[in-house]
This record gives structure tokens, C-alpha cells and sequence, in this order.
């Protein structure tokens, strides 16, 4: 199994239980094709989506995302690396994503060396890094952290030099969650 990861911009804002809704209403699709969905992030303002699910391949994903009526154009397959240590419920404490683009490919390893060098930078801002998605084209990443609000973390990321192409607050929504907001 590999981790998938679906992208979307939505024309109008969804809520949480929508989500949620419309995850489980592709379940058959997804049990055909051996997807699990894991996570979704949604952003404040219910306009981006960021869907993690694990899969066979790619191919599959895509085949059993369609199926179930989704926009496959910006699904990706990738790696997950977690803080070392990290707990499930502290990762339930994540709320911001920073989406990073890179024209060439990198290494996790020369991010992540970057990351651990603006280390202060974080911890002043009270920025805690959770997990990173990269992507096997090594072109693409999602780092998510948990900080008091966006802002701490565009400021954190600039004084420490990283690359970021935007950042936006976000809600968790899982597959075992059940207090899903609007």
C-alpha cells in the first residue's frame, strides 16, 4: 500500500459533514479498489481539500476516486514522514498546512535540513511541525503543523528561509472522528 493524496479547490464552500458524507458515500468504490481513507483537511474557509488515502498504486486510487465521482487531476502518490514520536492525538492537534512546489526535484532530506535549521524560528513563533506528505516525483510537499493560527507559521516560515507557495489554517476530518463541525 502507498499513500495517495487528492487535491482539490472547490468552487463554493463545503462543511465538515459534507466531507465526511461524501467520503463514505464512495466506500464501495473505495472497498473495490483497496482504498482506505485515512484523513481530509479542509480549510477554514471550506474552499481547499486535502484528501490522504492509502492504496495499492496510484492507478488504483485514481480509478476508485473517479468511480466515486471525484476530480482525480491533482491526485498524487507520496511518502509520510512523522515528527519523530508523534502520537495520533497530538497529530489531531494539527490545523495548519503549508503546501510547498518545488521546479526541480528535491530531497526530503535537503527540506528537512532546512526544517531542523529554522528549528528557533519555529519555536519562537510557537510552531510545532507534525508530519510532512512528500511526493514520489519529489516536486511536491504538505507539512502540517500546530501553531496558534496561521500567521505564526507564514512568519516562522519566512524568518527560517523556507520555501512555501501558500499556507492555510485547516479542520481534520477521519474516518473515526465523530464531532465533525459544519
Amino acid at each position: 500500500m502507498i499513500d495517495v493524496f487528492l487535491e482539490r479547490r472547490l468552487p463554493r464552500p463545503l462543511g465538515s459533514k459534507l466531507v465526511r458524507a461524501l467520503t463514505l458515500e464512495g466506500q464501495p468504490c473505495f472497498d473495490l479498489h483497496r482504498i482506505q481513507w485515512q484523513e481530509s483537511l479542509l480549510a477554514r474557509d471550506g474552499q481547499r481539500l486535502v484528501c490522504h488515502f492509502q492504496a495499492p498504486d496510484v492507478e488504483s486510487a485514481r480509478i476508485g476516486l473517479r468511480q466515486a465521482g471525484a476530480d482525480v487531476s491533482s491526485l498524487w502518490g507520496g511518502t509520510v514522514h512523522a515528527a519523530p514520536g508523534l502520537k495520533d492525538s497530538e497529530l489531531a492537534e494539527g490545523n495548519v498546512l503549508v503546501e510547498r512546489h518545488f521546479a526541480a526535484p528535491v530531497t526530503f532530506e535537503a527540506i528537512q535540513a532546512l526544517e531542523n535549521a529554522g528549528a528557533a524560528c519555529l519555536s519562537n513563533h510557537h510552531v510545532r511541525f507534525l508530519r510532512s506528505h512528500f511526493s514520489l516525483d519529489r516536486q511536491h510537499m504538505h507539512c502540517l503543523y500546530q501553531a496558534p493560527d496561521a500567521e505564526s507559521v507564514r512568519l516562522a516560515q519566512h524568518q527560517a528561509g523556507m520555501p512555501v507557495n501558500r499556507i492555510w489554517a485547516f479542520q481534520r476530518i477521519a474516518p473515526a472522528d465523530t464531532t465533525a463541525q459544519p
